[in-house]
């Protein structure tokens, strides 16, 4: 076939969510190239990860005129877009002008694919639904759930030492209504440091939420917990350090996130907490992150006492614990 190009915008989230439509290509049709044209902070993933070849940047300004009827496309664009034998696009192009342009351009074949999932159930999950359109070149995803090998190329932030065990928190997302209170997440903390020896404690964040990590950094001095803090890292040395929960001493805890999405890719083991979105359709599909619901839509209606049950085999499986 050829070379293979993929659109992606939208956040961290929504493209991990269409890795495992990358991975179904990278392995079914391992003699091709692929490209991905998206947000080069985000789409380093594919990259670092082998599910990619190369990426270019969705940000340059020329590329403005594609979303125009009728416009001026820019010759060097053209050239890029028509040198691929197929494109595969994520972009929200409602009327059109995006498709005409690319046919404008020259693009032999292209394969429009959802900019967010169907969340009507009874629905598969959104990475189902973004490799449905793959099948047009008989391509059928068969297992969504990602294991991805981040450290063969990435250094992790912060490297488990030898008989360590960690708990990993995020306690962020791209939504407050999606969040738990920072006071939930302390007492969850406080309950497992109670239980293991020398537990590492590392919490992620984004850099849109430094300043909220500041406020759960004074609940946690508060409380007396010793955190490791990580804001600074790109997403695919978070992606190394999600790597390290093969031997089960790593736990992850979240709600849903890109970062939690990430987490997952990995192959990170915890709980996701849901709130007002429906686990069926944005959790990651995997064995080892599993989901907990609230029971009213809202992030309140999960208690703290609910997740630590969820936690006991994690916390009874380890020969240091506490009496």
């Amino acid at each position: 076939m050829g070379k293979i190009l993929f659109i992606r915008g939208g956040a961290v989230g929504d493209f991990i969510l269409t890795m495992p439509a990358l991975r179904l290509v990278r392995e079914q049709l391992p003699d091709n190239e692929i490209e991905i044209l998206g947000y080069p902070g985000i789409t380093s993933l594919a990259t670092a990860t082998g599910l990619a070849d190369a990426t270019r940047s969705i940000e340059d300004a020329r590329l403005a005129t594609f979303f125009a009827p009728g416009a001026k496309l820019d010759p060097e664009w053209c050239d890029y877009l028509s040198g691929f034998n197929v494109v595969v696009s994520y972009l929200f192009d409602p009327d059109g002008f995006f498709r005409g342009n690319l046919e404008r351009a020259g693009v032999k074949m292209l394969i429009e694919a959802p900019f967010r999932p169907e969340e009507e159930l009874p629905q598969p999950p959104a990475a189902v639904q973004f490799a449905r359109p793959l099948e047009q070149l008989a391509l059928f995803l068969d297992d969504a759930e990602l294991s991805l090998r981040y450290r063969d190329r990435v250094d992790s932030p912060l490297p488990l030492g030898k008989d360590r065990k960690r708990v990993i928190l995020h306690p962020g997302s791209g939504s407050p209504s999606k969040n738990w209170s920072f006071e939930s997440w302390i007492a969850v903390l406080q309950h497992l440091a109670s239980k293991i020896e020398d537990l590492e404690i590392v919490i992620t964040s984004g850099e849109a939420e430094a300043e909220r990590l500041g406020d759960f950094r004074a609940l946690a001095d508060e409380a007396g917990l010793s955190c490791h803090y990580l804001s600074e890292c790109s997403l695919p040395e978070l992606g190394a350090l999600f790597s390290e929960t093969e031997d089960g001493r790593v736990l992850y805890l979240g709600h849903d996130s890109g970062i939690s999405h990430l987490a997952a890719s990995a192959g990170a083991a915890g709980r996701l907490l849901f709130g007002p979105t429906e686990p069926a359709i944005w959790a990651p599909v995997s064995s080892r992150l599993k989901p907990i619901r609230s029971r009213n839509g809202s992030m309140g209606g999960i208690s703290v006492r609910e997740v630590i049950e969820s936690l006991e085999s994690w916390t009874s499986s380890h020969p240091s614990r506490r009496d």
